[in-house]
């Protein structure tokens, strides 16, 4: 087997665990999100919503360049461990840091564009810098949560799945520079 082959291969394969990943992370946060408006945490609520869109952003991208290196987009879905509001954000930042830190790191030094892989790096590489701005969001959240209660309108690209609150103050996005045309609301 060539070298080719066998990046190829871990390309795929890394590619085939962060489509898993983000497909299973939105369907947790979804939970998370109706355990936080049942307590009373609406801002909080909204944040997670806005967190599984960007999940799912990420998530196209990822089946978009499986799809085009010859796979089938798969992924075992898991049942989420709902806790209290409090301990489900810290399971959500904790996750976040994991992908931005460790996992796509990981998976962009593998996925070089010397490799021919461009696409792929690019696709980890906005996923982890939208990671780190959802592990902020969570952080925040985390720091003054009586401060959450309240219901609060989120904006996410649909290019790179960064999220924030105030789009106004945007000219573009400052992950992927899409202009805010490309922002979808959450709320």
């Amino acid at each position: 087997m060539s070298i080719a082959a066998v990046s190829e291969s871990q390309t795929l394969t890394n590619l085939q665990a962060a489509y898993a990943g983000e497909c299973n992370v939105a369907i947790e946060y979804t939970a998370f999100a109706i355990r936080a408006e049942i307590d009373g945490y609406l801002r909080v609520a909204d944040l997670f919503r806005a967190a599984v869109r960007a999940e799912q952003v990420h998530a196209a991208h990822h089946a978009q360049i499986i799809t085009k290196l010859g796979g089938t987009p798969c992924a075992v879905i898991h049942s989420p461990e709902v806790k209290s509001t409090r301990e489900n954000l810290e399971v959500a930042k904790a996750g976040e840091e994991y992908e931005r830190d460790v996992m796509y790191v990981e998976f962009i030094m593998e996925a070089t564009p010397a490799n021919g892989y461009a696409d792929a790096v690019r696709s980890f590489t906005l996923a982890s810098m939208a990671e780190k701005v959802h592990a902020q969001l969570f952080s925040q959240a985390l720091l003054n949560l009586e401060a959450w209660h309240v219901q609060t309108t989120f904006y996410v690209c649909l290019i790179c799945g960064d999220i924030t609150a105030n789009l106004e103050e945007k000219k573009c996005c400052p992950i992927c520079d899409a202009p805010k045309e490309k922002f979808t609301t959450v709320r």
